[in-house]
């Protein structure tokens, strides 16, 4: 990932969120069947709130497992929430009926992990194009063909690939289309879920730049989930990390990178390639417990080398401890 710049962290944005979420919660029913005995639901997201400003990055970091794309599909009602209240634009999305859900999904999209997945493999990448064009902006069919071919340009590609099928395309072209056809409907909003990781690494900084270049040229708020520290550091304003469905942190990112307060966001660091190899090592160990039995208290406690009994005992709230840094740790004690 050398060749991706340092980001340039924009002015100070518009104090009115687009995006907020307020204690959103989801349960997935996992009993099994009609005949199978009930099985207590498993909780992926757990009160989770969060407001994103317009033309602001919110990473999310965290391991597999931890609710990262639930969150991201939550928010675009793609799922619908067990609990709580998303707001976009002060507009209630839980409220909205599906056939008016449909006309607002303009202004929010998504781009998916899998590129190839999330193109129809019978249609042109010009028809994939198009189709949101005239959905969503009521374009003519010219019309749609010359904004078909300004978005290719947009994401690095021509006109000439406007007829061609998915499969003729590599990963990372098949990305570029994905981003093209999230870009279609003119959305305000983007969640970007993994949208490099299933790419060879050689070509991960040139989507990284393009996504970071659009966001910025477009005034796009984004959610960017990733796996990757690093990638997640040039890209993001703030930063989320969530671990089995609760946030642990969030803090700016220059912030939580300098002096990370939670001990699984240190211990993340220390695990990323190039990571915090200068300071004191914590290290997981384990695997992330089930979310159908999660830990009392703390649900980190039991892989927390910091752990205390009373980690047990309650639910830790997160709180501030820095202007806009918040985490959800008893321990104010430790230097990380």
């Amino acid at each position: 990932m050398s060749a991706v710049l340092s980001r340039v962290v924009p002015a100070a944005a518009p104090v009115t969120p687009l995006v907020e979420a307020r204690g959103l919660t989801k349960d997935f029913d996992v009993s099994g069947g009609f005949l199978a005995r009930a099985a207590a639901p498993v909780r992926a997201v757990d009160s989770v709130s969060l407001a994103i400003r317009p033309s602001e990055v919110l990473g999310v970091v965290g391991e597999s497992g931890s609710g990262k794309s639930t969150l991201g599909r939550l928010l675009l009602r793609l799922l619908e929430p067990t609990a709580g209240e998303v707001r976009f634009d002060g507009q209630d999305l839980l409220a909205l009926p599906l056939r008016d859900l449909r006309c607002f999904r303009r202004h929010m999209q998504m781009v998916f992990q899998d590129p190839f997945a999330s193109l129809n493999a019978r249609m042109t990448v010009g028809d994939a194009l198009a189709e949101p064009l005239r959905l969503h902006r009521r374009l003519s069919a010219r019309e749609a063909r010359d904004a078909a071919a300004d978005l290719m340009r947009k994401v690095g590609l021509t006109s000439e690939h406007l007829g061609r099928y998915p499969r003729a395309f590599s990963g990372g072209q098949r990305q570029r289309v994905a981003i093209a056809r999230a870009l279609a409907s003119e959305p305000k909003f983007i969640v970007a879920d993994e949208p490099v990781s299933a790419l060879d690494v050689s070509i991960q900084a040139e989507v990284i730049n393009l996504l970071r270049d659009l966001q910025r040229d477009l005034g796009l708020a984004l959610m960017f989930i990733s796996h990757d520290l690093s990638v997640v550091e040039i890209m993001a304003d703030r930063v989320m990390v969530l671990y089995l469905g609760r946030v642990m942190e969030e803090a700016p990112t220059q912030a939580l990178y300098a002096r990370p307060a939670h001990p699984y966001t240190a211990a993340l660091m220390q695990a990323a390639p190039g990571g915090r190899h200068d300071r004191p090592g914590i290290v997981l160990s384990g695997e992330i417990p089930s979310p159908r039995n999660p830990p009392s208290g703390c649900v980190f406690r039991t892989r927390c080398p910091f752990a205390l009994p009373a980690c047990a005992e309650g639910r830790p709230a997160l709180r501030e401890i820095a202007p806009g840094h918040r985490k959800a740790c008893i321990r104010d004690d430790l230097v990380l």
